[in-house]
């Protein structure tokens, strides 16, 4: 599973990515786990309010080079819990 992460916003307005593939991480069960706990969330209004992030986050298969089908999320940091921080800290620092 290769996931993406694009934070943006905060007080510079600067915009930050990473990208990971799981399958090559030794915490590949974590991070499935986490990306896959993001389905059944209820993420909020993703509306940004000023000053803070907005993260907006990609999940493929790993063979899908095309993005096909690809799943998005638009999270805003206030609605983010300690699970999808890890998640979007774990991706953007890789």
């Amino acid at each position: 599973m290769i996931v993406k992460v694009t934070r943006s916003g905060g007080f510079a307005g600067l915009t930050r990515q990473g990208e990971l593939d799981t399958s090559a991480q030794a915490d590949a069960g974590r991070l499935e786990a986490a990306v896959r706990a993001l389905g059944g969330k209820d993420l909020g209004s993703g509306r940004p309010q000023p000053d803070r992030y907005v993260y907006r986050l990609e999940v493929r298969d790993a063979a899908d080079v095309l993005d096909t089908d690809a799943t998005h999320h638009t999270i805003a940091e206030q609605d983010v819990d300690e699970t999808t921080a890890w998640l979007l800290d774990r991706v953007l620092t890789a």
